[in-house]
């Protein structure tokens, strides 16, 4: 019996375990193509249930390219970077699937004179309220982690010059 209630646990924490909702996204500064570069991860079973709601119930992420694209665009449109109170003009780049998880690639040139960097990520907050979305942001010295939910619409990161 007691071996029963410990397989059951551990079951129980299993499926419990993907019941919060999050996407991590990293902004990487890479030197090498000049470019800020963002890569967003979501759940392919997050993105799935998301595009039946956001686009309609026949919506398959899975088999069609264009509903990956869709939710790509609608990413991309949840997603800003400002520097210093400038708009960065994001670049979507593309999207794939990989395995459980879904990415969404975009870019900008790395702004010349960057002291500080504002970032705003709602994806899926408005499907989900309990969505957290966590920001990466590497080299540009230690990696910053920013964590946004609903109720933090803009963060900022400050760097040393």
């Amino acid at each position: 019996m007691r071996w029963i209630v410990i397989v059951l646990c551990c079951l129980s924490v299993q499926l419990s375990a993907h019941e919060m909702k999050s996407a991590i996204t990293k902004v990487l500064f890479n030197p090498r193509t000049g470019n800020v570069e963002i890569m967003h991860r979501f759940y392919v079973h997050d993105a799935e249930h998301a595009v039946k709601k956001l686009l309609d119930k026949s919506a398959d992420l899975i088999a069609k390219q264009s509903t990956r694209d869709s939710f790509a665009l609608y990413v991309s449109s949840h997603f800003q970077l400002k520097s210093d109170g400038q708009d960065l003009k994001l670049s979507l780049v593309g999207n794939e699937l990989e395995g459980r998880f879904f990415w969404v690639y975009q870019e900008v040139a790395i702004p010349q004179h960057l002291t500080q960097l504002q970032l705003r990520h709602d994806s899926l907050q408005s499907l989900w309220p309990d969505q957290v979305n966590v920001v990466n942001i590497e080299g540009r010295g230690k990696v910053k982690t920013l964590k946004f939910t609903p109720e933090q619409q803009w963060q900022q990161v400050q760097f040393s010059k």
